[in-house]
């Protein structure tokens, strides 16, 4: 049945073992986060106060024994406690093997991922590979975060677009260095090469729990009025996400310099963009990126 899961005994979305505890996603969606946490007796752990008030975290306790020293408590088998807009680091100590059921709505494990890590380390090779775009991917990361902001997307369009942003290249490890360094235009061959990186990232991603961005990044070069790659989707076929990053990329690209042309002014990219505005880029999203760029001070 559409929209129902069920997960059996020991299943999860990924898992990730660290010397003194585990930790295993069990789901995700509408910006909230479902883990169960392993912790080794013995093992001390904190909590810090978010710099998001609208953070909440709640921990049941399904085996073992946690000491909470700052308020002299003792939990086990059974209690619960939530967490809420505290203003210092609460401190805690296993007094046995424990595990915990954690529920936040602050995304958290992207941050351990081991597979989304891996993958990011995928971007940093091809940004050694492309000496032009090195820090390319953070910086369109970046702008489609405010971009997002500014949209008020929500809270599980901004985590999916916060990883989908930053990974949207990775594709690109499977393009010879040659090509991506070339400086000129690509022959047909080696442009047939290139517009392969969105579909073939969008497989990487798919052994993540964070397969659903899969689609973002593949649709990343589409365009509105169907002119893009791979697929020539338009308009709403296309993913907000997707679009976002379709406009950041398209301005980060043109205000770096490049192996044929030194880098256009902000203000000559923005131009371009409106200019380009319900042809090739989403008006609302091309909008954003302007009261982002006058807000940050590099538009006047």
């Amino acid at each position: 049945m559409h929209g129902f899961k069920v997960g059996r005994k020991n299943d999860y979305l990924e898992n990730v073992d660290q010397e003194s505890a585990s930790l295993s996603l069990l789901a995700k969606g509408s910006g909230i986060e479902i883990m169960k946490h392993t912790i080794h007796k013995g093992t001390a752990f904190y909590i810090y106060p978010s710099t998001n008030s609208s953070t909440f975290e709640f921990f049941h306790i399904f085996e073992g024994v946690i000491k909470c020293d700052d308020h002299d408590i003792t939990l086990s088998e059974g209690d619960y406690f939530s967490i809420k807009d505290i203003s210092d680091l609460l401190f805690f100590q296993a007094e046995t093997e424990v595990q915990l059921l954690w529920v936040t709505n602050e995304p958290t494990f992207r941050f351990i991922s081991e597979k989304v890590n891996k993958l990011i380390g995928k971007v940093k090779s091809v940004g050694e590979k492309d000496r032009y775009t090195k820090e390319h991917s953070e910086r369109v990361q970046r702008m489609s975060i405010k971009i997002g902001k500014e949209l008020n997307l929500s809270v599980e369009e901004l985590d999916n677009l916060i990883v989908a942003s930053i990974l949207h290249d990775v594709g690109k490890i499977n393009v010879p260095e040659e090509i991506l360094n070339k400086p000129g235009s690509l022959s047909d061959e080696e442009y047939d090469l290139m517009k392969k990186h969105p579909a073939d990232g969008a497989e990487m991603v798919k052994d993540t729990y964070y397969a659903d961005i899969s689609t973002i990044i593949h649709q990343h070069h589409e365009r509105v009025n169907g002119s893009g790659y791979p697929n020539g989707l338009k308009g709403d076929q296309i993913t907000i996400g997707a679009k976002i990053i379709g406009v950041s990329d398209s301005y980060d690209a043109m205000t770096d310099d490049r192996s044929y042309r030194k880098a256009y002014t902000p203000e000559y990219a923005m131009d371009e963009l409106k200019r380009l505005s319900g042809v090739l880029y989403e008006p609302e999203v091309v909008h954003a990126l302007e009261q982002v760029l006058l807000e940050d001070g590099v538009l006047e």
